[in-house]
């Protein structure tokens, strides 16, 4: 069965103008186009709209998805389980906000006192789910289960104030790196050591025996790993590389 570009439309939920746009930057192309120069969609082309929908809905850019799409290792089966895993790891993240905030109304009601680690709990599990997806391959293969295993419990076992202050802490060693590029610091200036050491502290949250090498290993990753080097170039490229270097030369101190 072929639709137009109404009938596609129509049929997907989304506006004519995106499927243009899409035909314009070559991530949907029409199955055939007659003399009169009307688009006309097939089936391949339905699977692959279906597929860019569901790569938008999990929030990938319109580049990602096509560099995806039109990849020669690109396995539809393999996409439609990992889109499944992960629409089911968003259906926990939903109902465990669902339930702090139905605890929340009971705890204002009078019905139920919550504790205040409750009321973060759905927030730090959040947070550990997202970094054991993303990071905790690699992390288990650098430092064991035990190491990865004990700092996400030192996550959810944190307090409310304990939170709030590694969390504030990282965005400043986001902001003293962007500063420390932008401004040309060597790693091994002043500013540089302090912002290694403000690394230090930062891990020492869910890490709280401190170890050089495995400092200086876990910095190594964050240029060795696409990942940690996007987390950490978010603001500025150069700031992964600085804060790798940076502790380097901290650890050879120590």
């Amino acid at each position: 069965m072929e639709y137009t570009v109404k009938g596609i439309a129509e049929l997907a939920g989304v506006s004519p103008r995106t499927l243009r746009w899409y035909d314009k930057t070559g991530l949907l192309k029409p199955t055939r186009v007659n003399e009169a120069g009307y688009r006309f969609y097939g089936a391949a082309a339905v699977d692959r709209l279906q597929q860019i929908l569901f790569f938008r809905e999990l929030g990938f850019s319109l580049a990602e998805i096509k560099r995806i799409l039109d990849s020669p290792d690109f396995s539809e089966t393999a996409a439609l389980q990992s889109h499944l895993l992960a629409l089911t790891r968003q259906r926990e993240r939903i109902d465990a906000l669902i339930l702090t905030v139905q605890k929340t109304l009971d705890d204002r009601k009078g019905e139920n006192k919550m504790n205040d680690s409750e009321k973060f709990e759905a927030f730090k599990r959040g947070l550990v789910r997202e970094n054991e997806e993303r990071y905790g391959a690699e992390s288990r293969a650098s430092y064991g289960d035990g190491a990865v295993d004990a700092a996400n419990s030192a996550v959810l076992g944190m307090r409310e104030d304990q939170h709030a202050a590694w969390t504030a802490l990282d965005e400043a060693i986001h902001a003293a790196l962007a500063e420390a590029v932008r401004t040309q610091c060597t790693p091994d200036s002043p500013q540089g050591q302090k912002i290694a050491q403000m690394h230090r502290e930062w891990l020492s949250y869910t890490i709280p025996r401190y170890d050089p090498r495995q400092h200086a290993g876990i910095a190594a990753l964050y240029v060795a790993d696409a990942r940690f080097t996007a987390y950490y170039d978010r603001d500025l490229p150069g700031c992964a590389q600085f804060l790798c270097d940076a502790v380097k030369s901290y650890t050879k101190r120590l």
